[in-house]
């Protein structure tokens, strides 16, 4: 291993520790906020758990001046938040469905946590997405806004399908709740597979190439596709533990909408950018659904 691949290799442990380090800091802040608000109020212990510790992070990637310490915090949050809930859960709550929304939750947090961790490359470079947004103001203040309170405000509605799923809901378990727990990880294993294929193209892909094989053949954005799915998953063991929370369901439209109207609008105008034959994939291929391709 030449000298330079050394040093990148040691500077990205050194990174991971300290995001470590400034995760432990947050989830024990959040943890410690939910419970100032007390379990008889777990939405809103939800919300000041959740604001607390994106603010914590914010502070650590102010300190080490890179907002994208803050990407994991969508994967490593909720696994906690879920096991915070369902530890003041109310007598008559079901606990196999507590146990089947908690399988669930952390192993889609482990799994795209690992994800994360595995492609980032280090404290000395960060996302592109939010580099250009700074270019529109104050830096301080668009990291807060958009690169961390933003991203936060959605993951929390989402998650407010765990409330009823593990605090408030008594209904028996039933289909609802197995059909939750099979789409829950399949989305999980939907997203592995989308993302090992694409790591393994990255490493042999020419300038300007693109992804087309597997997966990406049928969808565009078929990560995208399995993240969607798992909150949907959520919001199938709200419905099933409590009928009343049905309105929980502005949590996966939610997510829909960040994704279909951001983020990859985003990622296609970039690509157009920099591959030529862009246009022509994403006109033959479905931008999300795993579709056959359109001919002609």
């Amino acid at each position: 291993m030449s000298g330079r691949k050394l040093g990148q290799e040691y500077g990205k442990i050194f990174g991971l520790l300290v995001v470590a380090l400034a995760y432990v800091t947050a989830v024990g802040a959040g943890w410690i906020a939910a419970n100032s608000a007390g379990a008889h109020q777990p939405v809103l212990a939800l919300g000041l758990g959740y604001l607390v510790s994106a603010l914590v992070i914010y502070v650590w990637s102010l300190s080490v001046d890179n907002g994208s310490m803050f990407d994991a915090w969508w994967s490593v949050l909720p696994p906690f938040a879920a096991t915070w809930l369902a530890y003041y859960a109310t007598p008559g709550v079901p606990p196999l469905r507590i146990t089947l929304v908690l399988i669930v939750v952390w192993v889609w947090g482990v799994r795209l946590t690992t994800n994360w961790a595995r492609d980032w490359p280090g404290l000395d470079r960060e996302d592109w997405r939010y580099l250009d947004l700074y270019e529109k103001g104050p830096k301080p203040l668009i990291s807060l806004g958009a690169v961390h309170l933003v991203p936060a405000s959605f993951v929390f509605i989402a998650s407010v399908s765990l409330v009823p799923a593990l605090v408030w809901g008594h209904q028996a378990v039933g289909v609802l709740d197995w059909i939750a727990l099979v789409l829950g990880l399949a989305a999980a294993a939907l997203e592995y597979v989308a993302d090992e294929q694409m790591r393994r193209f990255a490493r042999i892909k020419k300038p300007g190439e693109i992804m087309d094989r597997g997966l990406w053949h049928y969808s565009r954005h078929p990560n995208y596709l399995g993240e969607i799915l798992f909150w949907w998953a959520l919001w199938l063991f709200a419905l099933s533990a409590d009928a009343a929370w049905w309105w929980t369901v502005v949590g996966p439209v939610a997510m829909v909408i960040l994704f279909v109207a951001a983020s990859i609008p985003l990622l296609d105008n970039r690509s157009r950018e920099r591959r030529p034959g862009f246009d022509e994939y994403a006109r033959r291929t479905s931008m999300l659904l795993l579709l056959p391709n359109r001919k002609g």
